[in-house]
């Protein structure tokens, strides 16, 4: 904890073989961070290459293996976030030669499955979206239908579905689709978000100025690093020291209500999830 305030990192990935692993953990719990929202690598990054839906078995049972394990580390607990990343879809059209149709088809299927751990209890929420960079019209289709598949699962177990998209400040006809699929707008988030967003809840990368903007702003925000544990990347994105880190930059500032905003009110509204609470379960 820091100054008695729980601290979470909404969105950051986990190697349990060829990287990190436990030892980022280690070291976010060392700096004050309490609670972690654990989202699978990109299947091909963990040697899987699909053909059904089940063939993401392994991707998604390996991830909640390291959230059990980091939950162990941590004064409060982890929990995993399942899904297929939106650039797969590139992946299967160009380089292994599927139609997009038969892409969207293999990637919604994979979305099936992460559902099946949700409703199970093994996970909290769904990771979607579509490319953040630019695709063919088709591809674009095919990804906004997969986003769609999630959405459909989000509204019937009830549980948020994290977003990576282009970089935008209103996905406010994203949140929409949500909507109409039944799932409350707020359940949406928007991984890697800027300050300031139109929509979906944002995940606000843990960078000052982005800080500084959605703390000013008042609205329910998370806060995130995209750790992606890569060895052949080992200082992309954001450190797993960063969340704990900003946490006391904002306290320092003045910013107490905007961490408890992003660290126990939002993730309640968002996800359902008690941060104080399991901090107590875990004493």
């Amino acid at each position: 904890m820091i100054d008695g305030m729980p601290v979470l990192d909404d969105h950051l990935h986990l190697d349990p073989d060829a990287h990190r692993g436990i030892d980022a953990v280690k070291d976010f719990a060392r700096l004050g961070g309490t609670h972690l929202l654990v989202v699978n690598k990109p299947s091909w990054h963990l040697g899987v290459e699909a053909e059904t839906g089940d063939d993401f078995r392994p991707v998604f049972e390996r991830t909640i293996e390291i959230v059990d394990a980091a939950s162990s580390e941590l004064e409060g607990r982890a929990w995993a976030v399942l899904g297929v990343h939106p650039g797969l879809l590139s992946r299967l059209v160009d380089d292994r030669g599927l139609s997009p149709t038969a892409a969207r088809d293999l990637m919604q299927a994979g979305i099936d499955v992460a559902a099946e751990y949700v409703e199970a209890g093994e996970a909290l929420a769904l990771k979607s979206g579509r490319p953040h960079y630019e695709v063919d019209d088709d591809v674009w289709n095919a990804s906004n239908e997969v986003m769609r598949r999630a959405f459909e699962h989000g509204g019937t177990l009830g549980c948020a579905v994290q977003l990576h998209t282009e970089a935008s400040e209103d996905l406010t006809t994203v949140a929409e689709w949500a909507e109409d699929a039944g799932l409350p707008a707020h359940r949406v988030v928007k991984h890697y978000a800027g300050g300031r967003l139109e929509g979906p809840t944002p995940s606000v990368m843990s960078e000052k100025d982005r800080l500084e903007v959605a703390a000013s702003r008042g609205a329910p925000f998370l806060m995130e690093t995209d750790y992606i544990d890569d060895p052949d990347r080992p200082g992309a994105v954001l450190g797993p020291k960063t969340v704990p880190r900003r946490v006391r930059w904002l306290l320092e500032n003045g910013h107490d209500e905007a961490v408890r905003n992003a660290h126990v009110e939002t993730p309640k509204r968002v996800y359902g999830i008690d941060t104080v609470a399991t901090l107590e379960s875990n004493e």
